[in-house]
């Protein structure tokens, strides 16, 4: 894939459709439109459709984090065209209280990725046919990779013998099972290494 004809689909774009992107740039060979919640599904159809652009492929859709930000999240589609032979990113930036259209009218594939982006994020699509955790359990609370959420969990699973059966519980970070003797692993030379100064 040459710069030239990232340039030109760039170009062509703005000039079909200049009304549904907001920005596009070109980096490290790549090309990257960013477009808004309401023109989301006009952009895809459109890249989809016209035989100058062919991006009949999806690829993937994901979510980044910037809870800095006041549009926390960026939902990002990953498409490519065979005809073409190019690939072009699609960057919608939405609040935390915002939905995004579900794409799954134009790529029927964006089905399940949509679904682990809600799971993971809790970026809603509105109009997905099944909007249902993917991922994680269904009585599973928070979403996984928000910046906000604990490393820890906010519950731990674990198998019962005695009752038979999966127990969901609060996460208890137990300290007694863990034994550090805090012995330098260089114990034992005629020499303190620089640093290691509790070794001799």
């Amino acid at each position: 894939m040459t710069i030239d004809v990232l340039n030109q689909l760039a170009s062509t774009l703005q000039e079909a459709k200049g009304d549904l992107v907001a920005a596009s740039n070109l980096n490290h060979g790549e090309l990257t439109v960013e477009t808004t919640p309401a023109n989301i599904i006009a952009l895809l159809t459109f890249l989809r459709d016209d035989s100058r652009f062919g991006f009949v492929n999806f690829i993937d859709i994901c979510g980044v984090d910037w809870p800095e930000r006041p549009e926390r999240f960026d939902v990002v589609y990953h498409l490519m065209s065979p005809k073409k032979n190019a690939r072009i990113r699609i960057k919608v930036a939405v609040a935390e209280d915002e939905t995004v259209p579900s794409a799954t009218p134009v790529y029927p594939g964006a089905d399940w990725f949509e679904r682990e982006t809600w799971d993971m994020y809790g970026i809603p699509f509105t109009g997905h046919p099944d909007l249902r955790r993917i991922l994680t359990d269904y009585g599973f609370e928070g979403h996984p990779l928000r910046k906000d959420f604990p490393t820890t969990g906010y519950v731990e699973v674990r198998y019962d013998d005695a009752a038979k059966r999966v127990i969901y519980e609060p996460v208890e970070l137990k300290q007694e099972f863990r034994s550090f003797d805090f012995l330098s692993p260089w114990e034992g030379t005629d020499y303190v290494l620089p640093g290691d100064e509790k070794a001799k």
